[in-house]
């Protein structure tokens, strides 16, 4: 039976490698932004890199037991929560504390079901669907990429699921320094600020790279798929 720390110091550690994992693969999707010729070449082929790598695929089975351990710790975290705060509905401590912190369960879900629908539509049809073969013989994941932002109502979701992502974040950092012990009032409001400059980046980041797709490469599109 794990106790409410041991949960809190999995749930920190978990997410800790998630945000590792965000900048590695924020900064490979950063090839999106290249012109679109260039950008089909080199993203396809660190798409068949990674997908053939056996170091890749041992981190990227660690990647999916996080996000379930980090999903299920903090579902019992939340429910806890909840039964412990039942006599105190009435109080006034939310005025103590921001509103996404109060909600982490809340955008914790909405960020799981864009995981879902995003897996569903890049990891799936990566591995088991029909995809077309680039000039290399590849599987060509940026067709793909490009077709799945041409889609207006995906590229709105996946907005708004990184400004989820980006209070998720910011209060995540926060509460990871407090587990391990980091939140020296020395240090505080470093903490603080290195917490919000990267989900800011990170989540901005990733929220452009639909609209730029949407708004700009879409137009591109018969280049690359000829």
């Amino acid at each position: 039976m794990f106790t409410t720390l041991t949960r809190k110091l999995i749930m920190c550690l978990t997410g800790l490698f998630l945000c590792f994992f965000l900048i590695i693969h924020f900064l490979g999707n950063l090839q999106l932004f290249l012109p679109a010729a260039e950008a089909h070449t080199k993203f396809n082929a660190y798409s068949h890199f990674l997908s053939g790598n056996i170091l890749i695929k041992i981190v990227s089975y660690i990647l999916y037991s996080c996000l379930i351990l980090h999903a299920v710790d903090a579902l019992f975290i939340t429910l806890k929560n909840k039964k412990a705060a039942k006599p105190y509905r009435h109080d006034r401590r939310k005025r103590a504390s921001k509103w996404y912190s109060r909600n982490m369960g809340l955008l914790g879900t909405l960020i799981l079901i864009f995981l879902v629908i995003h897996f569903k539509n890049f990891w799936y049809v990566y591995k088991f669907g029909s995809l077309p073969l680039d000039a290399d013989g590849h599987k060509d994941l940026y067709i793909l990429v490009v077709t799945t932002f041409k889609e207006g109502w995906y590229v709105l979701l996946y907005v708004l699921s990184m400004a989820a992502l980006c209070y998720h974040l910011i209060h995540g950092v926060h509460s990871a320094a407090r587990t391990l012990g980091l939140f020296h009032p020395k240090y505080v409001r470093w903490i603080k600020i290195s917490g919000i400059l990267y989900a800011v980046i990170i989540s901005a980041g990733f929220a452009m790279m639909p609209l730029y797709i949407y708004f700009i490469q879409q137009d591109n599109l018969y280049i690359v798929t000829r």
